[in-house]
C-alpha cells in the first residue's frame, strides 16, 4: 500500500481513534473509509487487528456516552445541535423518535447501519432516562458489531483496497486531489440535501404568544399535534389539539373550511415536522396555516403546561 501503508503504520490506531470519535461525534465525516483502511493494513500485518478494533470501539463509546449524558442534562435540546452539526434534515428527528418509541432501547445494537440516525438515537435514549447499564451494554454491543464487520469487510476486500491506494499512489499529487474532491463532493451533497430541506419549510411561523391569543378568541384554532403518538402520550399536548401525521390528511380536517385558521407543532429542530404538515395541507387547499415557533419546547418555556390525552 505504499505511502498510505506507511501514514497508517504511523498514525494508523490514532487515525481511526480520531476518525470514528469524529463520526460518533456528530460531524458530517464518516469512518468507515478509514475503517476499511485500517482492516486491509491489518491483513498485510501493518497493523494489529486487536489496537484497531479497541480504537475504533473506544472513539465511539466516549463519544456515545458524551450523547448520552448530554441527552439526560439536557433533554431535547440537544437534538437541535445535533441536527445542526451533522448535516441531516431536520424530519430524522421525528423518524428516530418514532423507531425508538417502537424498538425501544434494542434499537441501539443495529442503528449505526443507518446513516445519519445513531446519534440521535442515543441522544433519545439519554432523553428518555434510559438506565446506565442498560444503555452501556446495548450500545457497547453494538458498537462493537459495526466495527467489527466494517474492519472485516476491510480485511476481505483488501486486495480491492489495496489496487485503489496504490492507483492513488502512483497518481501522487492528482491522487490526492481526488480523494479531496470525493469528500468535498459527499459534504457537498449532504448540504445541498439540508439546504433544499431548509427552503422548504420557509414559511411565517406563529409564536406562543400569539396562540393563546387565537385559543382565547371567539373562534379557536384547529391545533395539530404531528409529533409521535408515543411522544404524545408519553410528554402530554397542548390542550385542545389533535393528532396528526406530517404527510396524510386527519380525517377530521376533511370537514372544515379551507380559509379555517390551523396551528400545527411538533418537537423537531426548527419545527420540521410541523413545517412539513402545513406545506401537505397547503397542496390541500388550505390557506391559514403556521407551525408553532420553537414548537413543544416553546410552549413549556413559556410556562404553559401539556395535558395527557
Amino acid at each position: 500500500m505504499n505511502h498510505v501503508a506507511e501514514l497508517l503504520v504511523t498514525y494508523g490506531v490514532a487515525a481511526v481513534f480520531v476518525s470514528v470519535l469524529l463520526d460518533e461525534g456528530g460531524t458530517p465525516l464518516p469512518s468507515f473509509p478509514v475503517l476499511l483502511l485500517a482492516g486491509a493494513a491489518v491483513s498485510l500485518h501493518k497493523l494489529s487487528l486487536l489496537a484497531v478494533l479497541a480504537s475504533g470501539i473506544g472513539a465511539a463509546i466516549v463519544a456515545d456516552t458524551a450523547w448520552f449524558q448530554a441527552g439526560r442534562l439536557f433533554g431535547r435540546r440537544v437534538l437541535s445541535l445535533l441536527c445542526r452539526i451533522s448535516l441531516s434534515p431536520d424530519s430524522c428527528v421525528r423518524q428516530v423518535e418514532t423507531t425508538y418509541s417502537r424498538i425501544g432501547p434494542s434499537s441501539l445494537l443495529f442503528v449505526r447501519f443507518i446513516p445519519g440516525l445513531a446519534n440521535i438515537t442515543i441522544a433519545m435514549a439519554g432523553i428518555t432516562r434510559l438506565r446506565w447499564t442498560t444503555f452501556t451494554i446495548l450500545n457497547f454491543l453494538g458498537v462493537a458489531f459495526s466495527t467489527v464487520a466494517v474492519v472485516v469487510a476491510g480485511m476481505i476486500f483488501h486486495n480491492a483496497i489495496d489496487d485503489i491506494v496504490a492507483t492513488l499512489n502512483a497518481l501522487g499529487e492528482i491522487g490526492a486531489l481526488l480523494v479531496v474532491l470525493a469528500v468535498a463532493a459527499y459534504l457537498g451533497v449532504k448540504w445541498w440535501e439540508r439546504a433544499a430541506f431548509a427552503r422548504q419549510l420557509q414559511m411565517d411561523r406563529i409564536s406562543v404568544e400569539e396562540l393563546i391569543t387565537l385559543m382565547e378568541g371567539e373562534i379557536p384554532p384547529v391545533i395539530l399535534d404531528v409529533r409521535s403518538p408515543e411522544a404524545r402520550a408519553r410528554d402530554g399536548v397542548i390542550p385542545g389539539s389533535l393528532s396528526a401525521h406530517p404527510t396524510d390528511m386527519s380525517p377530521g380536517l376533511h370537514d372544515l373550511s379551507k380559509d379555517s385558521e390551523i396551528i400545527i407543532y411538533c418537537a423537531c429542530p426548527n419545527e420540521a415536522s410541523a413545517a412539513v404538515a402545513a406545506n401537505h395541507l397547503k397542496r390541500a387547499g388550505f390557506r391559514k396555516i403556521r407551525p408553532l415557533r420553537g414548537g413543544v419546547d416553546a410552549w413549556l418555556m413559556a410556562g404553559r403546561e401539556l395535558t395527557i390525552s
